[in-house]
């Protein structure tokens, strides 16, 4: 009978003196480094089209819009991510421990890959639901036109919406901006 492979955590310092020292980037949750996976071209137009009409719409209001080089802190549940699209409404904090490292997101946007889907829906918003500043989290398929909407409510509920053909729109109220799906899809390939 063979051991179970040993999983190696590292603490949030190294993480980071590794991550400063790499070519690539890598999440950090809980003690575990995970590699990122490669972006699509397909990923990468639905994201920069979200990132160019979000920048549009917040362009005179105190808000800053972040592509996927940011990294978000999710400190209350050891984590540090990199989201797809981050919008910081107000003064951007960042990180006592990296200067580079956002802590008070208002939305993040996650565009979704068969790789990552799961872990996106699931583990990365069990993570930014702990953000006590996030107040909703967008995930974008790449294959179809459908985004998926949760805002955060007064209660700490979060509601579900969808916006599903070209036509639809989704509110995130939090910034005071629109996504329409045919924005976000306009360069995009789909099946």
């Amino acid at each position: 009978m063979s051991a179970a492979p040993q999983i190696v955590r590292y603490t949030e310092d190294e993480y980071l003196v590794m991550e400063r020292e790499s070519d690539s980037k890598h999440e950090y949750i809980d003690g575990e480094i995970l590699a990122m996976a490669s972006e699509t071209a397909q990923h990468n137009r639905i994201a920069g089209s979200i990132s160019a009409n979000l920048y549009m719409q917040t362009q005179k209001r105190p808000c800053a819009v972040y592509n996927s080089a940011q990294r978000v802190q999710a400190a209350r549940a050891n984590s540090y991510l990199y989201p797809d699209v981050t919008v910081v409404c107000g003064q951007t904090q960042f990180s006592k421990k990296d200067a580079n490292t956002i802590i008070n997101p208002t939305v993040i946007i996650e565009v979704l890959s068969p790789s990552t889907e799961y872990f996106d829906h699931v583990q990365k918003f069990a993570l930014y639901r702990r953000l006590d500043s996030l107040r909703e989290y967008v995930l974008v398929s790449q294959d179809q036109a459908v985004i998926e909407h949760r805002a955060r409510q007064d209660n700490d509920a979060w509601v579900l919406n969808f916006a599903i053909g070209a036509e639809s729109v989704i509110e995130l109220v939090s910034i005071g901006c629109v996504l329409s799906v045919a924005d976000v899809y306009e360069k995009a390939e789909l099946t």
